[in-house]
């Protein structure tokens, strides 16, 4: 008899049962031999679907597929997750005679294996109950014997398997050192391994594709480095190369080729504006690479904006379309779980076999995406992270960590410095003291790559910051300020700190017929990317204009205004909009005007307020002690004093704190069992200790954490090729081409907030594709001009100048 794992749609092909464990197990091995964790991913992937052996799943599976009329239970009630994970659990746990790491090894790779269609479960959750024991100890299973005894006959013998698990065993113990935070980023890792395998076992299947043959990295990032030194090669040849900002270009780039040769470690690389960041990063990171044998390189950016830049600047030099691959944010959310993902594979379930997995050699994504990999829920997320081992990961503006995740992100550092064999790049002129804080970033000693950076930072400086604090603004009081400037013909960039005021002050600039543009996040990338291609075309022209933003355009947007206006926030952030101003030193030394705007309304923007107290505060101190700060405000001293204060002024927050729990994230994931509360709870109120080593609440802390506050649903919008990719997505032909149009579509979406997406329901200007897995906005509410247009009023054209 064959047991049956998969039944294809379009052929009613079969896939067995150990075909598919086998194939999965294999994958898994391959994925965990990263960490020399082999055997522990290949456990995961091995039990993962012996469920599937009982006669409950095969009854009903060839029911729903050949029979559907005659099935009496709803997809999804036939769990086939948990037999494998209560198969080990039962057969390795005992807490008082087992030793150690069988405890361990049951407990991480049971966790998995229970939870490869939802997120990980908690061992103790905000209730004092496990849900972990729940289903591998308590769950009464009627075919589980059976499914058992099948495994042992088909898969692989009782004494192979001990063998097998004896392997796993040893492994954790040379990987582990026993603490709570190693074992969450551990079980995260296996977790990981166990969801890419199985959705690629199960694609392979489903389109009837072998695996492919594994890229040659080594041969691949040898071709990039030539092409990248011919690029150098070039600038040294130029006319202008001797000039004193030329050479000391060449300096700090020759400075990350010998630092690369350093083993893999947290380092940091604080070239000044217009110094040559991204190509000098490049250098060290391809260098390290080739030889320290990474896999990928991994560009992580704050915001979306500016993916398309780098990318495109880094895709030119490479002379490669093909191996780049740029992550704005997930086309398609994740659902809370998939355990209905049973063998029949859907349309539904090819969307989530979509091969997403960052596989490329080289990735450029986004501070969200990178933290969703390690804390968010989704399988879609975690199943990315085991591809951050072996890998430079370059943080371009690192100071936009934000402020909740602090903690978080360093710890992430932390293991894939010590345990993931990465090396970490923090890139940005304004470095945060992120070694300061409670979960420290344990950066190298002398890590800093850029030699003498007090002298090479004054040799950079372009401009002048003009403190103009003291006089409120109104927008009505700054347009008519822009418009006396913009009669001296003076191109003038405009950041303020909320949407709203940009754009009732663009409107008002409008009004007066000025040139001037508007950037938002309600635009989708490809919208901005063609904006700001506007916007540099005017100014390389010299023809003045005026741009009208908020923050997004001040990590890393190459355009270079001769004034800059910049509301009042953090010291960092002022820092990052000089950088929009006289960029290139195109100009004699010129004006940041630092403004006080009383319109804008921060309640719910504590992070930029918290900052604006403290930049007020240094302003103040700097013009008492101008030599304080080296007679510059945006001086190395200057910023390190700003974040010493403002993480202390920030400590509560730095842990992200649940309020819905009273609890710190942290805690969640990472407490010692004697500092945990639920811990203590549990032992008073059942008179016994919790039966387990570890006391992680994975899954509640899953479902509450959010790089933005605010949860978003992804729009895909009618500009450009958009309408292309949903027409695409919405044919009969979708699924030939699905993995290139997801990544495709990445760029004509738009992220919209629950009030915004409720919005636009209500007015039906939302069409939803392929079950509700994927959103699309109807033509009229996407305007030329604003982005999403709430109004429904988006057939309104933008005036060009």
């Amino acid at each position: 008899m064959v047991y049956v794992a998969h039944i294809r749609e379009k052929d009613k092909e079969i896939q067995s049962v150990k075909e598919h464990l086998i194939g999965v197990k294999k994958l898994s091995e391959s994925f965990g031999e990263k960490l020399k964790l082999k055997h522990v991913a290949g456990l995961a992937g091995l039990l993962h679907d012996l469920g599937k052996y009982s006669d409950e799943f095969q009854h009903y599976i060839n029911k729903a597929v050949f029979e559907p009329e005659t099935l009496s239970v709803r997809r999804g009630e036939v769990d086939h997750s948990t037999a494998g994970g209560k198969l080990l659990f039962s057969l390795l746990h005992d807490i008082n005679n087992n030793p150690f790491h069988e405890l361990l090894l049951a407990e991480v790779v049971s966790n998995a294996i229970i939870s490869h269609h939802s997120n990980l479960h908690d061992f103790i959750s905000p209730t004092i109950e496990s849900d972990f024991l729940r289903r591998v100890k308590e769950k009464e299973l009627s075919g589980y014997p059976l499914a058992v005894e099948r495994f042992f006959q088909e898969v692989m013998s009782q004494e192979e398997f001990r063998e097998y698990v004896n392997k796993a065993v040893l492994e954790l113990e040379r990987f582990t050192d026993k603490s709570p935070t190693q074992s969450f980023f551990l079980s995260k890792f296996i977790f990981s391994c166990l969801i890419d395998a199985d959705r690629t076992d199960t694609r392979m299947f489903e389109e009837q594709s072998p695996l492919e043959e594994p890229l040659s990295y080594h041969q691949l990032f040898d071709t990039y480095y030539q092409r990248l030194m011919k690029k150098l090669q070039g600038f040294k040849n130029n006319a202008n190369s001797n000039n004193s900002i030329n050479v000391l270009r060449q300096n700090m780039s020759e400075q990350c080729e010998i630092f690369a040769e350093k083993p893999s470690g947290i380092y940091t690389l604080s070239i000044p504006t217009g110094g040559g960041k991204t190509l000098a990063s490049l250098r060290y990171a391809l260098t390290h690479a080739r030889k320290y044998n990474k896999q990928r390189i991994i560009y992580i950016v704050p915001f979306t904006t500016i993916i398309e830049q780098n990318a495109q600047e880094i895709r030119t030099i490479l002379e490669d379309d093909i191996h780049i691959l740029e992550h704005h944010s997930n086309v398609i959310a994740d659902f809370d779980d998939d355990e209905q993902e049973d063998g029949l594979l859907t349309k539904m379930h090819k969307l989530k076999l979509a091969r997403d997995n960052w596989d490329s050699p080289i990735i450029f994504t986004t501070m969200v995406q990178f933290l969703n990999v390690f804390y968010a829920k989704g399988n879609r997320n975690t199943r990315r992270l085991h591809n951050l081992s072996h890998a430079v990961l370059i943080f371009d503006e690192v100071q936009k960590v934000p402020t909740k995740c602090v903690s978080l992100f360093n710890e992430s550092l932390n293991f894939l410095k010590a345990h993931m064999n990465s090396s970490i790049l923090l890139c940005t002129a304004t470095q945060p003291t992120l070694e300061e804080v409670r979960h420290s970033l344990l950066k190298n000693r002398d890590g800093e790559i850029v030699s003498d950076l007090p002298n090479v930072s004054k040799a950079f400086k372009r401009v002048n910051l003009i403190d103009k604090t003291e006089v409120p603004f109104t927008n009505e009081v700054l347009a008519d300020w822009i418009i006396q400037g913009m009669n001296k013909r003076e191109s003038t960039l405009v950041i303020l700190n909320t949407k709203t005021v940009v754009k009732n002050l663009y409107e008002k600039l409008k009004l007066e017929g000025l040139p001037v543009y508007h950037l938002s996040t309600s635009m989708s990338a490809a919208h901005r990317k063609d904006k700001l291609k506007e916007i540099k075309n005017m100014l390389a022209k010299g023809i003045p204009i005026i741009c009208v933003t908020t923050q997004i355009i001040e990590a890393g947007v190459d355009v270079s205004f001769k004034c800059v206006i910049r509301s009042k926030a953090g010291l960092d952030s002022i820092a990052q909009a000089a950088g929009r101003c006289n960029r290139h030193g195109e100009y004699d030394m010129q004006n940041v005007y630092v403004i006080d705007h009383v319109e804008e309304n921060l309640s719910k923007l504590q992070e930029i307020e918290v900052g604006k107290d403290i930049t007020s505060k240094l302003l103040a101190a700097y013009k008492k002690d101008t030599k304080k700060y080296e007679e510059n405000l945006l001086s190395e001293k200057a910023m390190k004093e700003y974040f010493l204060h403002y993480y202390s002024k920030m400590e509560g927050n730095l842990n992200y704190h649940v309020e819905l729990i009273n609890q710190d994230m942290t805690n969640l994931l990472m407490a010692h069992r004697n500092e945990s509360d639920y811990v203590s709870t549990y032992r008073k109120k059942f008179g016994t200790h919790l039966p387990l080593l570890l006391t992680g609440s994975y899954k509640t802390a899953a479902e509450h954490f959010q790089v933005i506050d605010n949860v978003t649903t992804p729009v895909i919008v009618p500009y450009g090729e958009g309408k292309d990719i949903i027409a695409h997505l919405n044919s009969e032909e979708w699924t030939e081409n699905l993995t290139f149009l997801l990544k495709k579509a990445q760029q004509y979406t738009v992220s919209l907030y629950a009030n915004e997406l409720a919005t636009l329901k209500q007015q039906n200007a939302i069409v939803m594709h392929l079950d509700g897995a994927i959103y699309e906005l109807r033509e009229n509410w996407y305007s030329n001009e604003y982005g999403v247009d709430l109004l429904g009023e988006g057939e309104m054209g933008f005036v060009s100048f």
